[in-house]
């Protein structure tokens, strides 16, 4: 976190304090509930990759619960269907008419658990969902309410059995995190608060309260849109994103939407900085999570080790800083 220039603005500092209520309940996730954070600033949705057992969806949780919104909690699998997500038409006896039931789509901030365990076509459902945020049903939109984003999780090391996002669905996400393992120490601190009685269903006896609502996310997102991006800035994120298409080592790039999305991520980052303009560094620090789901390596590179880290590590070493 940088110095700040201005003294911090009432929607940032409320946002802001929901870092320190999440960790009442989640240990050394701080990079993960800040991206949380920059996804809602951006009206963006945001994918976790991480082994089970990594707190993620207490993460969400403890989030909703700060923030003072709903949340609800999907766990996919191959016999998912869309109506078990997006909602179905019932038939109600009484009026001898059809009604909608609303799915768990239908919330605040949805953790889809798995994603990458449900076929296409339920996949397409949620991505239809997050991009259009609406749910269409029978020929009539229902749409979803707001503010509305997507939290998914995949686990990186089981195939069996998994549908993988194209790269055209993962294209929809704003932004991609890993959530390591922890260090020695956050395990020892995880577990000397289970030890203490900590319970992960009962939020409220750990201490989390809401600190900010909707109405501080509305200021803030308006606030966001009036950071100051100078064209030279704008000419680095274009210039870092077309050297990815010119990489050697991947067979795809990012497209224009990831542009987009790296210059929303570093405006919304540099405004819970406390600055009121971009630096190439926002850039340069969002440029991982915003970037890496948005290539493709060649067959070659990733049987020589190479990882799409390592490919937006070296666009950025390449692609001249603007001063």
């Amino acid at each position: 976190m940088t110095q700040t220039d201005h003294q911090p603005s009432t929607a940032r500092r409320a946002l802001g304090e929901i870092r320190t209520e999440v960790a009442k309940a989640v240990v050394g996730q701080e990079t993960a509930v800040t991206s949380l954070l920059i996804c809602l600033l951006c009206r963006g949705h945001i994918l976790f990759e991480g082994v089970p057992g990594t707190a993620k969806t207490l993460l969400v949780r403890s989030f909703a619960a700060a923030l003072q919104v709903d949340t609800k909690r999907v766990q996919f699998t191959p016999d998912l269907m869309p109506g078990d997500i997006t909602g179905s038409l019932v038939y109600d006896s009484r009026t001898a008419e059809f009604a909608f039931r609303e799915g768990p789509l239908f919330t605040s901030l949805l953790l889809a658990d798995e994603v990458n365990r449900t076929p296409p076509k339920t996949q397409a459902a949620l991505l239809e969902a997050m991009e259009e945020r609406q749910v269409t049903l029978d020929g009539r939109p229902r749409r979803l309410p707001e503010p509305f984003m997507v939290a998914a999780t995949q686990n990186p090391v089981e195939y069996e059995g998994t549908y993988p996002l194209p790269e055209a669905q993962l294209d929809r996400f704003l932004m991609k995190v890993t959530i390591d393992l922890p260090p020695r120490e956050a395990e020892l601190e995880v577990l000397t608060r289970h030890s203490r009685g900590f319970d992960p269903s009962d939020l409220a006896a750990a201490g989390v309260r809401a600190v900010a609502g909707p109405e501080d996310l509305l200021r803030a997102r308006e606030e966001v849109r009036r950071v100051v991006v100078h064209p030279a800035v704008l000419a680095y994120v274009v210039d870092v994103v077309r050297a990815t298409r010119q990489s050697p080592s991947l067979r795809m790039g990012v497209s224009p939407r990831g542009a987009t999305a790296l210059l929303n991520a570093a405006r919304a980052w540099a405004w819970l900085s406390g600055r009121e303009y971009v630096a190439p560094d926002d850039v340069k620090a969002l440029a991982f999570p915003t970037l890496r789901h948005r290539i493709s390596l060649r067959p070659e590179a990733e049987l020589d080790g190479l990882t799409a880290d390592a490919v937006v590590e070296s666009v950025l070493a390449t692609v001249p800083v603007p001063r």
